[in-house]
């Protein structure tokens, strides 16, 4: 059997008709920036996100830097965010001549630790960046104390996040700025690259609209200097259809998530293997099922992979070590939760189409690693 770790194939066939429709509707019309098509998915979204305002732009790496230049982001200027996450959390950053500093994560959730942010913040602090990492949202309410206490604004890098609650209230409604992702991996993906800014700050909604179109609000008159960043009509068509199917896909991925709680609570696997840890009044839209594997991760990688199964490693350079970065100063060693989540996390598919044959497949497999390396050891 083949198990890959995302059927994009499996989404689009469900919903090829109505792709293909909304499609063709945009190229009949022949408008393919900022026409109706993203008007409607902003209030769409602003609505899904139970935010006041909804700003799309090209990408979800854009939407972090345009973010911190909306928040007057600038050289010499300190953000605080964590070292595992995806690159763009902190190239962001650095693009503007700003200094990320990273702070460790939870060894549970792997989200940004909140007492090692109080604990960095300095005068130079202008913005506090946590990342719902795989679709669980950070510890907002002591993060939100946080930044109210230093008068800091949050923005979330809620990319991997869309729908997910912290106590009731949705990922990218808490912070200052909220940042999406749209790329076609994505619980909500595109056929390409797009992104989104969230925020109920009128003003502040204004400027983000005027920075994505080269800090014009009138054409050919520049009040600022902004970049070209545009969600263009054809990503906004096809996800408006794929919208109204979020929350279904998201459950169907909570089930599939729950379902291998049980299978390998009753597998009993001959090696130690941690689930994930969900905290407690929260909405996990798990964009990607991690496990933690103490010994021999990158072993069990490789035999699943020979056995059809595919899985990723999301990260396995924690952002503090990559080499673009030294020039920062950090050692290894100084965030050992992070650095120890790069050596010993890895996802397990979980996407909506997966079938429950499937997921005993992917449990057997694990299984025959566990016997097969016991019988190498006694051999």
């Amino acid at each position: 059997m083949k198990v890959p770790l995302l059927d994009l194939q499996a989404q689009y066939q469900s919903l090829r008709d109505e792709l293909l429709a909304a499609t063709t509707r945009v190229m009949d019309s022949q408008r393919f920036v900022l026409g109706s098509e993203g008007l409607a998915l902003e209030q769409e979204l602003a609505d899904y996100i139970t935010s006041s305002f909804a700003i799309g732009c090209a990408s979800g790496s854009d939407a972090l830097l345009l973010a911190l230049m909306a928040l007057d982001i600038k050289k010499g200027d300190e953000v605080i965010t964590t070292p595992f996450s995806f690159f763009a959390t902190a190239s962001a950053i650095t693009r503007l001549g700003a200094r990320p500093v990273f702070v460790d994560v939870d060894p549970q959730t792997y989200n940004i630790d909140p007492m090692a942010v109080s604990d960095a913040i300095t005068p130079r602090t202008k913005a506090i960046m946590p990342v719902h990492l795989y679709g669980q949202c950070a510890d907002m309410d002591k993060l939100i104390e946080v930044g109210k206490r230093n008068n800091i604004p949050i923005i979330e890098d809620a990319a991997q996040a869309i729908g997910a609650e912290d106590a009731g209230r949705r990922a990218g409604s808490m912070g200052r700025i909220g940042c999406f992702s749209f790329y076609p991996t994505k619980n909500l993906g595109g056929a390409g690259d797009g992104g989104l800014l969230t925020t109920n700050d009128q003003a502040l909604a204004e400027r983000l609209k005027i920075l994505r179109v080269h800090g014009s609000a009138i054409e050919y008159r520049h009040s600022e200097v902004g970049i070209n960043s545009r969600l263009d009509e054809l990503q906004a068509a096809v996800l408006r259809v794929k919208l109204s199917r979020l929350d279904g896909w998201s459950a169907r991925r909570g089930a599939n998530a729950r379902r291998y709680d049980e299978m390998l609570r009753a597998q009993q696997l001959p090696f130690e293997l941690e689930t994930p840890r969900v905290r407690d009044n929260v909405r996990h839209i798990f964009h990607q099922y991690v496990v933690r594997v103490p010994d021999r991760r990158d072993a069990l990688v490789k035999h699943l992979a020979d056995h059809g199964v595919g899985t990723g490693v999301y990260y396995p350079i924690p952002l503090h070590l990559q080499e673009c970065f030294a020039d920062l100063g950090y050692l290894e060693g100084e965030f050992p939760e992070a650095e120890r989540a790069a050596r010993e996390t890895m996802a397990l598919p979980v996407y909506p189409e997966l079938t429950e044959w499937q997921q005993q497949y992917v449990v057997e497999t694990l299984a025959r690693f566990g016997l097969e390396s016991a019988s190498a050891k006694k051999s």
